[in-house]
């Protein structure tokens, strides 16, 4: 597994390595240039600083080594010509120099390296002085040496400051994670608030949302449990109930009279359990279904025909305005759950509907033409205004509902129009109610 420290340990250790590197190449260069000027400035003052007696002309046998030259540097060779080409005095043996170079300063290359020359006419003689290359190279990187010896010095302690520095930077997180591995599984409570370095302060942010997050999905997963087992107590007890009175039943009639009701609590509570099993894939920590784009006019009017024979049955009338052929309306969620919830609101005017009432659903743009609204109304009892913030809580019935009812109808309605961003509004429609389902298009 990688390192954070060690990752930035080697990156600025090697920062500091190419630095010093770079700075002792500039710092060389430099130290080169000045080596250069100095040597020729030298080379210059060495050939006018010759005796004088040069500027005559010469006569045999004025060869050998002059007093004057005899502490002349060992690296540098000079080299005199008269004015016919006889070489008059030179310094030491050398390697082969081109005789009378062109005056002023120039480089010739040998086989024993590179040099640098520096000729001068004196009256009829000429002058030449010559010097490796190699001693001005010399003498630069001594003196790039004296100016990088303190960094080379200074960088142990320069490396011990930069891990000093890292792990004390680091130091914040390495307590996160001791503070996270000491909880168990229970333990959900937010990070202790300490001052931290602003890099790592949203991820401690960003950990104390993950927990409130996980404890509020744990905290209502709780809950479900607890109302599924609340709400399946009941039907199980009645079916208790009415299994032993089909054991006890004397004769056929009584018999078939307590199957039959076995059979309508047995239908109860398939249909509870299955709004529970609804309500459980709404929960805020399961995985939502992609989300399409759905015709709302379509999946209405499919809905319609399907709640048809139920609402007959009941002698109600159902319909849909406009019909399929209507101006589509299209929003973007899960076909499956927006039909459920239609299901669920017609369901719910269905039982609280007498015989002859009436059903209308229409779906429209709302308007500030930015939205789209499925709308349902009856001309029912409606809901009283004071119990119209409650009717969405889960198991909550109204006052004189009808038996048969779970109580999670409108409550699965209100969490998928919370997962599709959508909201519900309750209005008075005359008689009855009227409930707009309200999306963004």
């Amino acid at each position: 597994m990688r390192s954070i420290q060690r990752t930035l340990l080697a990156w600025l250790a090697a920062g500091l390595v190419a630095g010093i590197a770079i700075a002792t190449a500039l710092i060389y260069g430099q130290a080169r240039q000045e080596a250069n000027a100095l040597f020729d400035y030298q080379m210059k003052q060495m050939a006018a600083a010759l005796p004088s007696q040069f500027a005559n002309p010469l006569a045999p046998p004025f060869v050998g080594a002059p007093g004057d030259l005899a502490h002349a540097d060992e690296d540098v060779v000079i080299h005199i010509w008269d004015g016919s080409g006889r070489s008059l005095y030179l310094s030491h043996s050398h390697p082969a120099l081109p005789a009378r170079a062109e005056l002023g300063f120039s480089n010739v290359t040998t086989q024993q390296g590179e040099w640098r020359l520096y000729s001068m006419q004196l009256g009829p003689a000429v002058v030449q002085i010559a010097q490796p290359m190699s001693a001005r190279r010399t003498l630069a990187a001594r003196m790039a040496l004296r100016t990088v010896a303190p960094l080379l010095l200074l960088l142990p302690l320069l490396g011990w400051l930069v891990w000093m520095a890292v792990g004390r930077g680091l130091r914040p997180l390495r307590e996160i994670a001791t503070e996270v591995r000491a909880r168990d599984a229970n333990t959900l409570a937010p990070l202790a608030v300490r001052p931290m370095p602003d890099e790592i302060a949203p991820l401690s942010a960003a950990l104390n949302q993950l927990l409130a997050r996980l404890s509020h999905a744990i905290d209502t997963q709780r809950a479900f449990v607890a109302d599924a087992a609340h709400a399946l107590r009941t039907p199980l007890t009645a079916l208790q109930l009415q299994a032993q009175l089909v054991e006890r039943a004397d004769d056929g009639a009584a018999r078939d009279e307590a199957i039959a009701k076995l059979r309508q609590g047995l239908e109860r509570l398939t249909h509870l359990v299955t709004q529970l099993l609804t309500l459980a894939r709404q929960e805020p920590g399961a995985a939502p279904p992609p989300h399409e784009p759905v015709e709302l006019h379509q999946l209405a009017a499919a809905v319609v025909a399907e709640m048809a024979q139920a609402a007959l049955d009941r002698d109600i009338d159902l319909g849909l305005d406009g019909g399929a052929d209507a101006t589509p309306a299209v929003v973007r969620g899960d076909a499956d759950a927006l039909r459920i919830l239609l299901t669920n609101l017609l369901d719910n005017a269905l039982a609280y509907i007498p015989a002859g009432g009436r059903i209308d659903v229409a779906v429209r743009r709302g308007a500030d033409a930015r939205s789209v609204e499925l709308v349902v109304s009856d001309n029912g009892p409606g809901i009283p205004a004071e119990e119209r913030a409650r009717v969405f809580d889960r198991f909550y019935r109204v006052a004189d509902a009808p038996t048969g009812g779970s109580g999670l109808g409108l409550a699965i309605v209100a969490e998928i129009a919370q997962s599709h961003g959508a909201r519900i509004v309750l209005e008075d429609a005359g008689p009855g109610l009227r409930v707009r389902v309200v999306f963004r298009a």
